[in-house]
């Protein structure tokens, strides 16, 4: 294959190192990306930036609840990624790195990490227990047959907050940070490429609206304060009850009619829009408020309040020096509620709308940075 470029410096190691990184950029990688998820089991084959192979698995209730342990469906979940590469006619031998979505590790910085094995013995036994953990396992078992790198991106708890952001008004409770860094981070990319402008000198408010929903401030590439969106915090999202009045909350749990457990599902589970409407479909309720239903049009309601008050919030950390705020998650296909979000905060700064998930892509495009050396992969320690 011939390569053409411009030659920049008369020293022969520079000269390789620009030959090297040019013919990297051209070749074509093959990438695995898998995402096990509490009730499916996600996997694509990209090429580059291209997908060639995705599939969704959605699992049943009774098929989940026959195995005792989560680790227990390791086995079952690598047969339906090895099946379907199996039926689509992929050769295991033409990856070149394997990645999953990362799971409940401690807190780390976000970016890249090789899987390795103190990665996993945390996994496996970590407490609580979560479907996305079994991710990076299954990506090492099947890196290792094909004999490639094994890879994580961004995990749910990824920890670039400021010092003051992690306190609270509680001495014995520290603020803890999970949500979807991973495609908040990558939408965050994909925006300042489309602007022509690194991510690491833009200010960003970024919202993933989804089952849970995570408000983020992104200060020059590090994500400086967001709401912990596992345990409900900030909005009122599908199945989290958002931020709740402390006092009542309390008074609740030690009325004697909740165990701890029951009092749990208050705040995730059976909350938020669950508990409002009956429903954690934002499709079905649009369509139930198009025809007049005022409950769902006022649980839908509460929740573009809650968005717009904590979108508010983060561009206050950044002192109101925000490029655009980002709306993406599954909830960003609903008009209704972006375009509420729209008139409410577009005083900040311009609206930008990026509808979808997108994890395995962003995934894939994760370990294609590490393959054309343009980033570096970290080492779990």
């Amino acid at each position: 294959m011939a390569i053409n470029f411009t030659r920049v410096t008369k020293d022969p190691r520079e000269e390789k190192d620009a030959l090297i990184f040019s013919t990297e950029l051209l070749q074509t990688y093959t990438i695995l990306a898998i995402n096990t998820g509490s009730t499916s089991t996600k996997m694509a084959v990209y090429r580059n930036r291209t997908p060639a192979v995705e599939l969704c698995v959605t699992h049943r209730t009774d098929e989940i609840e026959r195995f005792e342990t989560l680790t227990d469906q390791l086995e079952w979940r690598k047969g339906i990624i090895l099946s379907t590469l199996a039926d689509n006619g992929i050769d295991l031998r033409t990856f070149s790195a394997v990645i999953g979505r990362g799971g409940l590790l401690r807190p780390i910085e976000s970016g890249v990490y090789e899987v390795n094995d103190l990665m996993i013995d945390e996994l496996r036994h970590c407490t609580p227990q979560h479907a996305s953990n079994l991710s990076a396992i299954i990506a090492a078992q099947i890196a290792e047959i094909c004999g490639v790198k094994a890879y994580i991106a961004d995990p749910v708890v990824v920890d670039e907050r400021i010092e003051i952001a992690k306190m609270c008004g509680v001495k014995e409770i520290r603020r803890r940070s999970v949500f979807h860094a991973l495609n908040q981070k990558a939408t965050a990319r994909i925006y300042a490429e489309r602007v022509g402008r690194p991510y690491e000198e833009l200010n960003l408010v970024v919202a993933h609206m989804g089952g849970g929903i995570s408000v983020a401030a992104h200060r020059k590439g590090r994500v400086i304060d967001v709401n912990n969106a596992l345990d409900g915090e900030g909005p009122v999202a599908p199945e989290r009850a958002g931020t709740v009045p402390a006092g009542d909350l309390v008074d609740l749990c030690y009325s004697g009619r909740y165990t701890h457990e029951e009092a749990r599902h208050l705040i995730v589970g059976h909350a938020g829009l669950v508990a409002l409407a009956g429903t954690n479909s934002v499709r079905e309720l649009d369509n139930r408020a198009a025809t007049g239903d005022s409950d769902a049009a006022k649980a839908l309601e509460l929740m573009s309040f809650t968005i717009v008050k904590n979108i508010g919030q983060m561009a206050a950390v950044l002192r109101g020096e925000v490029d655009a705020v980002i709306l993406t998650g599954g909830i960003a296909r609903c008009s209704r509620v972006t375009d509420y979000i729209t008139r409410h905060c577009r005083f900040i700064a311009p609206i930008e709308i990026f509808p979808g998930e997108n994890e395995l892509q962003a995934l894939a495009l994760n370990a294609l940075r590490v393959l054309q050396h343009q980033t570096e992969a970290k080492i779990y320690e």
